[in-house]
């Protein structure tokens, strides 16, 4: 397995390290990035897609994509490994993931049918929403999902960072052992 730390994963070359990237083993697991405006949030979410070595990742609605420079540094390089694609909405990112196979949608965001993320029923192939750091997830787009899950605040701040939010949820997935088999 390659591993490349920082100053090489910037360095790389995307066509040199194409056919090593093949041997990589994803998880069916996928990012759907609505409306987030902080581009390196974006940049850390591809460093955390790629630890966790995710299918792919929908970058979607009014969020900047690579090559934005911010993004680059934010993510050493991440955004030339991880398989990224941009869609017009979060909608048409789960639509294509409908379409491809039969996927749990599941919703990081605080909502009136929101249960904590530790006591959602995971399952296999899976795509985690994360929302705008202001408003958090369309109402539209909440309607989609099958579950909306949480992460408990006891203190006065609402909310935690995107890229922490998805950190939490995305590996108390990986570590209940939910089978990432792909069908």
């Amino acid at each position: 397995m390659i591993k490349l730390n920082a100053k090489e994963l910037r360095d790389v070359d995307e066509n040199e390290i194409a056919e090593k990237l093949k041997t990589i083993k994803r998880r069916p697991m996928y990012f759907i990035l609505e409306n987030i405006y902080d581009t390196y949030n974006i940049g850390g979410l591809f460093r955390l897609a790629d630890a966790l070595a995710i299918e792919k990742m929908y970058i979607c609605g009014e969020s900047e994509i690579p090559p934005n420079s911010k993004i680059k540094k934010a993510s050493i390089g991440t955004y030339k490994v991880v398989p990224w694609e941009y869609k017009k909405s979060a909608s048409e990112a789960i639509a294509d993931l409908r379409f491809k196979n039969k996927i749990q949608i599941i919703a990081v965001e605080q909502a009136k049918n929101s249960i904590p993320y530790q006591k959602a029923d995971y399952a296999s192939p899976i795509a985690l929403i994360l929302g705008n750091e202001t408003y958090g997830i369309t109402e539209e787009t909440l309607k989609l999902c099958d579950q909306i899950v949480e992460i408990p605040m006891w203190g006065i701040n609402k909310s935690l960072n995107v890229i922490v939010s998805a950190a939490i949820v995305s590996y108390s997935i990986v570590s209940v052992g939910v089978s990432f088999m792909k069908p």
